[in-house]
This record gives structure tokens, C-alpha cells and sequence, in this order.
């Protein structure tokens, strides 16, 4: 799997573009300002540079050191600090209230992973802490606009409204929308979205 994303990310193009996913640009007012945000399985690092840019201290993990050698150039060019961390999720220690956000942005992991991962999100957010999450839905299989074609590996909203039931949460919505995302997210797609904060 590793191999998988190191051979995506090794050419100089950015697959999934430079730009931030817009769900967590529209929402990024709702993260603590300043905060610690740690972004997950975040690859060529669009959304970290993103919020290191508006200020915020965010640390990146991604198992693909081709991805986050990318990250570390575009963080480079925008002129921010990004810490990346090389490590799989699979036992990366997130610690306890440690975060004031955690973003997830098209983060597949397998589901039974998934569920470990997300309820190890809500221990290591701070009281107050944000989780956004944006994700590709099993509509999204007819749609291949980009997004994993393997069923375990895509979320419906009720299934991470249980592995999120932890926390309070301000949005919860599955919707059709149209993805522009380099050349690997590109047209109509069935995403999940969640926005939810720890009291």
C-alpha cells in the first residue's frame, strides 16, 4: 500500500493539486485559532500549508515519504512551517488532549483501523478541540471520480456518527458535490461530511 502512494506521489505534479479541500477552507473559522492541529494521511500536504498559513501550528502525518518530501517544497515556497511526521496510523501514537483540531481529510483507513483511529481522534482532541472530516461515501463507487474502490474502505454517516458518538457535533451531512482536486478528485462525488467538537 505504501508503494501505492509513494508511485503516485514521486512525479513533480501535485495529484491532488496545490489548493486546499474546500470543505475545510469554508470551515477553517471554526478551528481554535492558532491552535495544534494535526492533519491525517495528509500526502502532498495542500491542506497543512493551507492552515499553517492562516496561522495555525499543524503537524502532518502521512506514511509516504514521497508525499511529505512534496509537503515540505510546498510548505517551503508558501513560506510556512509544517512539522511532518513519517508514520502509518495504524500505530501512531495521537496521545491524550493533545489537539485543538484534527483534520481528516479523505483519510480511507480499513474500517475495522477506522474505527480505532477515530475513537484514538477524540482522546488526543482538548476539550473544545474540532474534528473535521471530509470522506467519500460508498456512492462514491458509482460516481470513480477518485476515492478507493474498495467498499470496506469507504465511511457512511452513520457509521462515523457511532465511531464520533464522543463528541458534540455541529454538522453531519452525506451530499452529492462537485470535486475539483487535481488530476485526482475530479468531478460529481458522494462524500460524507462532519464537523464535530469534544466537550
Amino acid at each position: 500500500m505504501k508503494n501505492k502512494w509513494d508511485e503516485r506521489y514521486k512525479s513533480q505534479e501535485y495529484f491532488y493539486g496545490t489548493e486546499p479541500n474546500t470543505f475545510l477552507a469554508e470551515n477553517i473559522n471554526v478551528l481554535p485559532q492558532g491552535g495544534r492541529i494535526l492533519c491525517l494521511a495528509e500526502g502532498e500536504g495542500r491542506n497543512s500549508v493551507f492552515l499553517a498559513k492562516h496561522g495555525f501550528d499543524v503537524t502532518a502525518v502521512d506514511f509516504s515519504s514521497c508525499g511529505l518530501e512534496k509537503l515540505k517544497t510546498l510548505a517551503k515556497k508558501e513560506g510556512v512551517s509544517v512539522k511532518a511526521v513519517l508514520a502509518d496510523l495504524s500505530s501512531y501514537p495521537l496521545g491524550i488532549d493533545q489537539w485543538d483540531g484534527i483534520v481528516s481529510i479523505w483519510c480511507h483507513l480499513p474500517s475495522q483501523l477506522r474505527r480505532r483511529v477515530y475513537g484514538d481522534c477524540v482522546r488526543a482532541l482538548k476539550p473544545n478541540g474540532v474534528f473535521l472530516l471530509e470522506a467519500y461515501t460508498p456512492e462514491q463507487l458509482k460516481f470513480k471520480t477518485g476515492g478507493p474502490s474498495e467498499l470496506d474502505l469507504l465511511p457512511n454517516l452513520l457509521q462515523l456518527k457511532d465511531e464520533l458518538a464522543e463528541l458534540k457535533i455541529l454538522r453531519q451531512e452525506e451530499l452529492t458535490r462537485e470535486i475539483q482536486e487535481g488530476q485526482g478528485h475530479r468531478g460529481m462525488s458522494a462524500v460524507v461530511q462532519i464537523l464535530g467538537v469534544k466537550n
